[in-house]
Parts: structure tokens; sequence; C-alpha cells
């Protein structure tokens, strides 16, 4: 495997080109694939939008180059535009060179692409399951790649080609899957079928498009040792494209940070994380929440992308830029790509060293002072929070959601999907409480029993003391009007066909405010949020996701809730826009002493945003207590193996590491183990554990449902750092 090092010399003429100064001294080891002053355009109602300009990088045999950067910065458009799969109709330029064993793939006509693409170079998507054909079973769809890349291959011989990539990539049981639909898999599960899929044909170059983005963090280290599997298998180079820096830091060899379609810096993984030499990168490094300790506030990239409509001549980055200030050259002259002086990377900065030097950047480093202490459950500043001692904002009691399994419309209940089975908790104002757990515990189900958008089976749901169940229709309009909801994909939760001014002022509209006193109040969310009043009158399709997220906020906001659910509020974000709501949501609590339940898989936000945390497997809680007593000392085999899992963004020593990912998936609902539902995928397991269902108990200063949480400690050594 390589080291990445970029060990050549940059030639002038070279960096002026605007190409990239890749050169490794590998001696006779020339680049799979090579992009070369790559340029690609679109034609909108705006004006022409350069969404790539003039990239370039090399990559070789056996070695990951991760290519990052905020959505819109070129990552995707890049790759795919290199593979011709650009067919959108405004599409107006592709110029430059990908260059695969010298050839250049632009210049090829679309039958001889066809029969490359697959065969030397193959792509991961990012959503796996819509990448799959439904209809068609999982097993057929491997073949056929097989089949049309070697005419001579038969059947059986495929069949049996297929069922030893699956086997390969961690599918259970390949033979029997081999003949079952994309629909009977989970989203782990598929995203294997495609990287099975994908290096079927052994290619030369593996471009992974986010293909851990969507999942589980339990599943996307899977995914990561899935990935590494295949890279060692076909000796391939991998081009893997995301925004995830953890993910970034334990696979790469070699990093190049995009912005504004451009590569703004490149160098080993270790140099980019320790020793970035451009803003950008820095900046990036300062918006991460952490696994191994909270900041009192997360730094954000001020402002926004650069609008690609009209490339500034400059340094794209610099209206953002804390290294630019005032300076002119930065605003007058485009930086080019230059080595620095040991070689080891290369920077679009007319101040590298500034970069570098500033305080808080590299791998490790907090933005502001970092504090081990459990936060204060009810934040200094909320004036009208209630104390702790009174009724909680919310209190769960032993609820139930269950959900009818039919074998046809009218057809009888045959059996049930256990969603959420028995679960208790409770958030004091101003406190929130963190819920994570992997897809298809029950998390955003819980979630949605609160405002009663699903009917529990059983169990009491409190909001300052009113119950929800018994509401009728006008006492859940009172409750609703104190617990409101963010969803996770903004743009789906807003009305396409109002504004964003009208989509927030619905809720004011139900309660019959006048039309002025609704304008008002509008301005007045707006501004709260971080948005300008001025755009109220836009659509939702005019604002990035970030804004989105923040009109979605304003409107929960609207009627002045006590309790707002937020559904991964976050996940869809770039890390810097992810700060900035993050920041956002702590300043309103502060305000206000609202509480929250968030709902997340990224164990990193939770421990960021939260005071309590409460674990869910299969519908139950099966570990809670407080932020630093859970991630500190967790005493549930589950937790445990959640924190191994999550990937550290800081590739100092990731060699070492041990990190050892939950194996297996999830149990049915529909008839989860006896016992300890997590005992078949548990290290420590005992006979007791099929026999007798553990009980939450005080454990440590927590409370945890294990029958070992005692001796947990000896059973299972906590791994990673």
């Amino acid at each position: 495997m390589s080291g990445g090092g970029l060990d050549g010399v940059v030639r002038d003429d070279i960096a002026d080109s605007g190409t990239m100064p890749i050169v490794p001294d590998r001696g006779a080891c020339q680049p799979v694939l090579s992009l070369r002053n790559l340029v690609v355009e679109f034609t909108t109602p705006a004006g022409v939008v350069r969404a790539v300009d003039g990239m370039s990088y090399d990559v070789y045999g056996g070695e990951t180059l991760s290519v990052v950067g905020e959505t819109g910065s070129g990552k995707s458009v890049s790759v795919l535009a290199a593979l011709g799969l650009l067919q959108t109709a405004n599409l107006r330029r592709v110029s430059g060179e990908v260059m695969l064993a010298g050839v250049d793939l632009l210049t090829l006509p679309e039958a001889e692409l066809r029969r490359r693409l697959g065969r030397d170079v193959a792509m991961i998507f990012q959503d796996a399951i819509s990448a799959l054909n439904p209809v068609q079973r999982v097993g057929e769809q491997i073949a056929e790649g097989l089949r049309v890349h070697d005419r001579a291959l038969t059947a059986n011989a495929a069949r049996e080609r297929v069922v030893e990539l699956l086997e390969m990539v961690g599918v259970p049981h390949p033979r029997a899957r081999y003949d079952q639909y994309p629909h009977q898999f989970s989203g782990g599960m598929c995203q294997r079928v495609m990287i099975a899929m994908a290096i079927a044909n052994r290619p030369k170059v593996l471009i992974a498009d986010e293909p851990t983005t969507a999942l589980d963090v339990s599943v996307q280290a899977q995914i990561l040792d899935v990935l590494r599997l295949a890279r060692e298998e076909t000796g391939a180079g991998v081009v893997l494209i995301t925004h995830d820096l953890g993910v970034v830091a334990e696979t790469a060899d070699r990093v190049a940070v995009t912005y504004g379609g451009r590569i703004v810096e490149t160098g080993d993984v270790i140099s980019i994380f320790t020793r970035p030499r451009h803003p950008y990168t820095a900046a990036l490094m300062r918006s991460l929440p952490r696994l191994d300790s909270t900041a009192e506030r997360l730094l954000p990239i001020p402002g926004q992308p650069p609008d690609l409509t009209e490339i500034p001549p400059g340094c794209a980055f610099a209206p953002r830029c804390p290294t630019a200030r005032d300076r002119s050259v930065c605003v007058q002259t485009r930086p080019e790509l230059r080595a620095d002086d040991a070689g080891t990377g290369a920077s679009a900065c007319h101040f590298p060293d500034e970069a570098a030097a500033r305080p808080g950047t590299g791998a490790g480093a907090q933005p502001l002072s970092s504090d081990a202490a459990e936060p204060v459950a009810t934040p200094a500043g909320a004036g009208d929070a209630a104390p702790e001692s009174t009724v909680p904002v919310l209190e769960v009691r032993d609820a139930v959601s269950r959900f009818p399994v039919r074998s046809g419309v009218f057809a009888r209940a045959t059996a049930w999907v256990h969603a959420v089975d028995g679960v208790s908790l409770r958030i004091p104002a101003g406190g929130t409480l963190g819920l994570v757990g992997e897809s298809g515990c029950g998390k955003t189900t819980l979630a949605r029993l609160v405002l009663r958008l699903v009917d529990p089976t059983g169990g009491q749901i409190l909001v300052e003391g009113d119950d929800v169940g018994r509401a009728g229709r006008a006492g859940l309009r009172r409750i609703r009007r104190r617990a409101q909801m963010v969803f996770q994909d903004p743009y789906a939760s807003l009305n396409p066909r109002l504004t964003v001014g009208d989509n927030v002022a619905e809720p004011l509209r139900l309660q019959r405010l006048p039309r002025a006193r609704r304008r008002e109040d509008v301005r007045e969310l707006f501004s709260r949020v971080g948005l300008r009043p001025e755009h109220a009158d836009r659509f939702p399709a005019e604002f990035s996701g970030g804004q989105r997220q923040r009109v979605a906020i304003a409107r929960a906001l609207a009627s002045r809730p006590r309790l707002l659910i937020l559904d991964e509020p976050v996940s869809a974000l770039d890390v810097s826009v992810q700060a900035q709501v993050l920041n956002l949501l702590a300043d309103l609590q502060r305000e206000s002493g609202m509480a929250y339940l968030f709902v997340s898989h990224d164990l990193s936000v939770i421990r960021q945003v939260a005071d309590q945390v409460a674990v869910m497997y299969l519908g139950k809680i099966v570990e809670s207590g407080s932020v630093t007593r859970v991630y500190d000392d967790p005493r549930h085999p589950y937790t445990r193996s959640l924190l191994a899992s999550v990937p550290v963004p800081d590739p100092v020593g990731r060699e070492t590491r041990r990190r050892v990912p939950l194996g297996g998936d999830v149990p049915s609902p529909v008839n989860p183990p006896s016992g300890c539902r997590f005992r078949t995928r548990c290290p420590i397991a005992a006979a007791r554990c099929a026999e007798e269902e553990p009980l939450l108990r005080s454990v440590a200063g927590g409370h945890t449902a294990c029958h070992f949480a005692d001796e947990v400690h000896d059973l299972v050594p906590q791994v990673g750092t």
C-alpha cells in the first residue's frame, strides 16, 4: 500500500497552468487515472455555472485519494463528468483530459466508453438502494456486469463468481441471498452488493461517492473495512469522495481539498490533518464536533460558498478567510497550487505559512476551551426555564408502539413489529436528551409518538403534564403548539410552492393572528435563526441545505414551543453548516430554556449538544445517563461497540488503533430474540442472556440493561482512542 506522499518536484509551468502538481517519485509507476485541467460548465437562468474549474489530480494503483469539500465544491460532478455520466440537458461544456491507461476517456465514442466503464473503472454510488434495480434479483445484477465484459463466461460460472464476491464483501448466506431482491436487504447490505458489483471485473480504478454518508456508525465501519478489502483484492486506485473527515482520516493515503470547483490543497493525509496550509482546510478541521471531548462552541466557517456564476478574480475563499483580511492580493490575484518546502503537499494560498501557524488547526485541535465536566441541564440566561424539580417538559412512561403485519389489505394481522417496546425517559426545561442507536431501533418512531404523529399502543406520554394519548383534537392542537418537530430533510418538510416566509407563517396563520402580526413575527424569526428578513419572499429551492434547515427551525419556533424534537437535523449537512446549525440550537436554548429531544446516529454530534444520552436497541433503552458517564464509562456492550466504530478524525496512529466494528445486522423487530435482544451480536453473551431479559438498572451513576454491566470493563475492553 502506498504511503501517498507528495514526493515529486513541481514545475513552475505546471503550477501556472492550473494543473495539480502531483508528480510523486514512484519510479516507473504511472497513475491509473489522471484528471488534467477538467472544466465542467452548466447553463442556468442565472448564467453559466462553472462547477469544476480546472481540476487536476492523479490516482495510483493500491492507494486511496480522498476528495473532500463542502456541497457544491465540485467533488462529485468532476468524477461524473470524467466518466461521461452527466446527461443533464443544461450541460454546456466538459473539457480537459481524463487519462486511463493512456487513453483520454473524454474522446472515446459512447460504445467504447461503455465497454471500459465497469471493466477498468467502477463506481460505488451514495444511495445503494436507489442504484440497484428493484425488480431484478441481486445476484443477477452482479452476474450481468460480469457477462457483459466476458462473453465466454457461462451462467453457472458467473453464479459461482457472484457467490464468491458476496462472501468476500461479507454478505451472509451468499447462495441464498443470490436470488433475493434489493428490498430484502438492509441499507448496509445493499452497499456491500454495490461494492461486490464494482470489484467484480477487478477494475483499475474504484470511485466511491459518499459510500457511507447515509449509514449508521456501525454499518459505516463495516463498509470501510470492505472497501479496504476491495482495494487489496483488486489493487485498484480508489477515489473516495466524502465530506466526513473521520472517514478520510481512517482510510485515505492522500487528500485533495476542493473549494469553488478547484483543488485548494493536497498532500498526504497526516500533513493535511496535522498541518493544513490552506485556511479553508484549517477551518474545516475546526468545525468538527469530536467524540473524545466537547467544545464550548464550534467554529463554523462564516459566510457562504462562492456563486459559481460569477467566479471572483482573486481567491474564491477570500470573503470567508481570516488570513485574507484586507489584503488586496487575495482579492485581486487567484493563487495557484504550489508545493511546500518539504515536498509533502501543495496549497493554493498566498500565505500558506500563516494558515499552518494559526492556533486551533490540525487534528485534535479544539476551537475553544474544552471542558470534560457534565454540561448544566438548564442553560444560563434561560430566565423562563423551569427548575428541574418541577414537572418535566417531556415525560415518557413505558411507551409502546407496535405495527401490524398483514398479508393483504383487508387481512388480519399475522404478526406485530415491535418498534418501541416499553421506553421511559424525561427531559427537564432547558435540558437536551440525545437519543442514539442504529436504523430500525425505534428512535424516530419514539420521536413521532411524542406529537402523536404515530398513535401509541401503550404507555403514557406527558408534555408539561398533559397526556398526549388522551388529548382530543383541541387538546392535541394545544400540545403541538408547545412541542414542535424539525425533520431530517428540510426540503421535503417545507412546501415547495410556498415562499419560505409563508412556510414559517403557517403555524401563526393557524392561530388566526392578523396578517400584519404574522409578517412582523416572520421577520423576527428570520433574524433569530440567522436569515435575512428580505429573503422571506424566496422559495425553498433558492436556498442551500443549511439555510433550509434554518427555515425549518424558524417555523418550529413560530408557536414558541417549550419542547423541540429534532430528528437527525444535521445528518445531511456539510461539517461547517452543521456547526452553524448546532451553534444556533445552543443559542436558542440559552435564550428560551426550551427542552430538546435530539435524535441522531452521529455520536460526535450528540456529545456536543446533549446533557443526557439514551441508547436504543430494537425498541428498548439499553443504557442511559449523562454524556460524560455514557461516553467515558460505557457499561453496555452495544454502547461500547458503537463508540468503537466511530472513525476518529486523526490519522496519526491509525495503524495501531484497535477498531472492532459491530458485526451482523439488527434482528427483525417482528420476532426479537428472547432474553437480551442484543445477545445475537454480543461478544460476551451467555446462556443467561437468552433466558432472562436484563432490566434497566442503576450502574455507576447511569442506567444499563446488561447482566454483566459491572464486569464489562474486563470482558469487553474499550477500543479505539
